[in-house]
């Protein structure tokens, strides 16, 4: 069937390959450390868990610097504007039109990567938790050299609940990864920066629109 045709296109840009690739390793890295400084299992030994979290969690904040300063000097800052269009359609898929092997109901270009459902869960995360995470681990590993802003188990517990969330959508995240119209067409997607996608309908900004000043 002519639904059922693909098209691929040009979607994502080295940098944005590499930081995604970067961050993924990242994340993973911090959670098996952090679980182990929790004292959940033993791997690397206590003080190197410590040492090696510290150093990762630095890094990924120093980085994270850069990439928000390549979305503000890009404009791929407008990519994580949320909207309403579609967005119910894209929550009916994925709660039910997916398992009747119905076609995603919004097309990606490279003005909108990302449907309504992905801009509202990317700009929480990258505006709110990952922010979070940051800075609550920054303050916890300078808590002896600095004025105490908050008391110890508040931030350890903070810190710690924000790492479950960012665990769970990262659960949720590797999931997602096999929804295309194959197994491993989005991360394959991501490897390449080459989407392959059903060509359903015209491929339209669609977000950009909705986006405009009227």
């Amino acid at each position: 069937m002519d639904d059922k045709k693909t098209i691929k296109i040009y979607l994502y840009t080295r940098f944005e390959r590499l930081w995604h690739w970067y961050q993924a390793l990242t994340i993973i890295c911090l959670i098996i450390t952090g679980l182990e400084i929790h004292g959940t299992y033993t791997l690397l030994g206590f003080q190197t868990a410590v040492n090696v979290h510290n150093f990762i969690g630095l890094a990924w904040l120093i980085l994270f610097a850069f990439f928000v300063f390549w979305l503000l000097t890009t404009g791929e800052w407008k990519q994580y504007i949320p909207t309403t269009k579609k967005l119910f359609l894209v929550v009916r898929y994925y709660s039910w039109d997916i398992f009747q092997g119905k076609p995603h109901p919004v097309q990606k270009s490279a003005g909108a990567k990302h449907n309504p459902l992905q801009r509202l869960a990317y700009l929480g995360i990258s505006a709110m938790l990952l922010p979070v995470q940051m800075i609550t681990g920054l303050l916890y590993y300078l808590y002896n050299d600095m004025p105490q802003v908050l008391p110890l188990p508040v931030l350890a517990v903070i810190h710690t609940v924000v790492a479950l969330f960012l665990l769970n959508f990262l659960i949720i995240h590797v999931y997602m990864t096999t929804t295309g119209h194959s197994l491993f067409s989005h991360i394959s997607g991501m490897i390449t920066g080459w989407e392959e996608i059903y060509k359903t309908t015209e491929i339209a900004d669609w977000e950009i629109q909705a986006t405009r000043k009227k």
